[in-house]
């Protein structure tokens, strides 16, 4: 089965693919936009489907959350962090001073507006699809002065050249995506639980008591982010990212508590985590052997409990 991914060819998003050995083997498909790589898998044209997610600088790409959250019951599979190097680049002869306009992706350009308004203060700037579609904008363009901000791998497939590398703001710049299709991976010790929660009743309070369900059981929050329900103006849900897997004892518990007392849960997945083992691995496992105790501890002195009819 192929994989679909955000495409077209080029972007960041094909590169973070070919990272993965498994997925780099397969028959690769480019999917105009996130929503149409979830229902590629979804109608069964390909196995899985990659997708951004999160960069450092911009924050959590929106559509993919909210397509996950509310138009697809895929899971998410793994997440892949690819370091994000950025680059302008233009066609063949075309010198720095010569660029007037700037053409990427909006997170890409919001990830270089230092490096622009230094560089190129009086070139304006234009939204594109992706930042392969801004290089193939690029080469096929007649008007000079045309620059894309995009990765090598888009520069060399367009035959542009690089005027500068490196551009982004802030070093060391990366971005999550993650790989989507059906099932739930089991367990690697290295996992992370993703949901997005929805406050049954607003009032004082209300998070305080979703934050708490993980609190009591030792589980570390990576994220908490709220997003619009789409359902009216004021009205937020919340997306949790925490350490952990659906099969740990405790962290199922805290979702069925949380399900059961003060939110609809959303499971948007238990997957491996991209980047190194952190000191939660075991946190989680001393919280796990606490709870495991504790409900032999339960079942013992239920056991106790006579027949008296």
């Amino acid at each position: 089965m192929p994989v679909a991914y955000f495409g077209p060819p080029g972007t960041f998003t094909e590169e973070a693919l070919l990272s993965q050995a498994d997925l780099a083997a397969a028959e690769r498909v480019p999917c105009s936009g996130v929503p149409e790589v979830l229902a590629m898998v979804e109608r069964g044209d390909a196995d899985c489907g990659v997708v951004p997610i999160e960069n450092m600088i911009e924050g959590s790409v929106s559509v993919t959350l909210d397509t996950l959250a509310h138009e697809s019951d895929l899971l998410i599979q793994r997440e892949i962090d690819l370091p994000v190097t950025l680059n302008l680049c233009a066609r063949p002869g075309t010198r720095l001073a010569e660029v007037d306009t700037v053409v990427s992706f909006p997170h890409a350009i919001a990830q270089c507006r230092a490096w622009l308004g230094r560089e190129l203060p009086a070139a304006r700037t234009r939204p594109s699809h992706s930042t392969s579609d801004a290089a193939r904008e690029v080469a096929r363009s007649r008007r000079s002065g045309m620059a894309a901000i995009c990765n090598t791998l888009a520069a060399g497939m367009y035959g542009l050249e690089v005027l500068a590398t490196d551009i982004e703001d802030h070093p060391e710049n990366e971005t999550r995506f993650v790989v989507v299709g059906y099932g739930v991976p089991a367990p690697t010790g290295h996992d992370k639980t993703s949901i997005m929660c929805m406050q049954r009743h607003d009032r004082p309070g209300s998070l305080l008591s979703i934050l708490q369900e993980f609190s009591a059981r030792a589980i570390n929050l990576t994220k908490l982010e709220s997003r619009p329900t789409k359902q009216g103006l004021g009205d937020y849900c919340f997306f949790i990212d925490a350490e952990g897997h659906i099969a740990d004892e405790v962290v199922a518990d805290a979702l069925r508590n949380l399900a059961a007392r003060v939110a609809e849960v959303k499971f948007l997945g238990s997957y491996p985590v991209g980047g190194p083992a952190g000191s939660g691995v075991e946190r989680r496992r001393a919280a796990s052997r606490a709870w495991k105790q504790a409900a032999a501890w339960m079942d013992d002195l239920r056991a106790r409990i006579r027949d008296d009819a």
